[in-house]
């Protein structure tokens, strides 16, 4: 039997979304995609107040859904020029289940030249299970569309 069949049904589990795939292009380009506000709306969404600073606080705005606002609020945790940046991503309504529920997340992006181009790990971490299930379910397939997006915008550099 495995350790979460050994898990009470009301005990929660925590998941990641994990993409790892290797672009065509150098990590200073990817780099530049990554962390300019302008191609950052081209690829995600628009951010408010985005700067690659450790510490800066910036907001996404994505879709209301029930008593949550839609705003997506974030700190730049790490930056490591051409290899490393990490925030936090936080949103939700407690009184909301499904769609908008609390979400306290980590985005990690992670860059490693390869000889093809550069190797792009990104990690989506710290979705509960089952409070946060929808968003796990729905940025599963949303971060893969995101990753060939940031390909076409780095592909444009």
């Amino acid at each position: 039997m495995s350790a979460a069949e050994l898990k009470p049904e009301t005990q929660e589990n925590v998941r990641d979304i994990v993409i790892d795939e290797v672009l065509p292009h150098a990590a200073e380009t990817i780099w530049k995609a990554l962390t300019s506000a302008q191609l950052i709306a081209r690829w995600l969404m628009s951010p408010t107040g985005f700067e690659a600073v450790e510490g800066n606080a910036f907001t996404f705005q994505t879709t209301p859904g029930g008593a949550w606002d839609g705003v997506i609020h974030c700190r730049v945790l790490e930056v490591v020029p051409n290899r490393r940046l990490v925030y936090a991503w936080k949103g939700g309504d407690a009184r909301n289940t499904g769609y908008g529920a609390p979400l306290d997340t980590v985005v990690t992006w992670s860059l490693s030249p390869v000889e093809a181009g550069t190797r792009i790990r990104l990690v989506h971490a710290g979705f509960v299970l089952p409070r946060n299930g929808s968003a796990y379910t729905g940025m599963s397939d949303g971060w893969k569309k995101v990753v060939r997006q940031l390909d076409e915008i780095s592909g444009e550099e």
